[in-house]
């Protein structure tokens, strides 16, 4: 399975929107990898660290958004560190890389680059990771994330960076997924249906079909078909054909006022 955790303050109190969310099931969908999970959790050490040791028992492939930069309200790393009784150590790459930039932002400023300047002191500490964590490249500014047990990977907050850092460990440590979670879905519209009436339909086609879902999305004031259910299975191989047909055909059955058919 894969998970998503999205920290910050800033989104739980809507300051800001989260957009992980939407761009990360979309790079999955890309992939044909699907979400399983997603959490999101404030600037709360406790709360944070409870998180990640949730992600590193649970066997998942986890990306953790946000809080690894070097402000006082960054506690991912230190979180990641209690999780798993693993000291923070300065990582000699992460280390390189950091220095790089902040010799290329001196640079671009016309100011002396100062290794020992509490300024670049206090950037190495966004190299500062768990013992045994691999890093994650950032195509934008060389900050680099990193990679815990092969599955868990931490990435900033911000999406310029975030995203591209997310599509590169799907396609360099998890290509093997690519394609496992592609899903197909049949459904119809069904008219003036009440849902507590065609629930005995769906357990015995999520019965007869096993592993293949059934799903159902009421509406009540859709522009086009008004009070509706949008009636459906979901799932992967032939089975999925098999089930909608048996679904409209126990609609039928039942006398259903049906719409149009969707395919995806």
């Amino acid at each position: 399975m894969i998970g998503l955790i999205i920290i910050g303050d800033e989104i739980l109190s809507g300051r800001r929107q989260d957009k992980h969310l939407a761009k990360a099931i979309e790079l999955l969908s890309e992939r044909g990898m699907a979400l399983s999970w997603a959490r999101y959790v404030g600037d709360e050490p406790e709360r944070i660290t409870a998180d990640l040791r949730h992600a590193f028992d649970s066997g998942d492939v986890v990306f953790s958004f946000g809080g690894i930069g070097a402000t006082p309200d960054d506690h991912t790393r230190a979180c990641a560190a209690q999780a798993l009784g693993q000291p923070l150590v300065l990582h000699p790459t992460a280390r390189e890389l950091i220095l790089d930039r902040c010799r290329e932002m001196a640079e671009q400023e016309g100011q002396p680059f100062e290794p020992d300047s509490q300024d670049t002191q206090r950037r190495l500490q966004m190299g500062e990771f768990p013992v045994g964590a691999e890093i994650i490249p950032n195509p934008y500014n060389r900050i680099p994330g990193f990679s815990l047990q092969g599955r868990v990977h931490f990435l900033p907050g911000f999406p310029v960076m975030a995203w591209p850092m997310m599509a590169w460990v799907l396609d360099q440590c998890h290509p093997q997924l690519q394609g496992l979670g592609r899903m197909a879905e049949h459904a119809v519209v069904v008219y003036g249906a009440i849902e507590s009436h065609l629930t005995p339909l769906m357990v015995e086609i999520e019965s007869r079909f096993a592993p293949v879902k059934v799903f159902s999305l009421p509406s009540v004031d859709h522009p086009v078909h008004g009070r509706h259910i949008e009636l459906g299975v979901k799932g992967q191989g032939e089975q999925v054909g098999a089930a909608f047909d048996a679904l409209v055909q126990g609609l039928n059955q039942l006398g259903a006022s049906m719409g149009p058919t969707m395919v995806r």
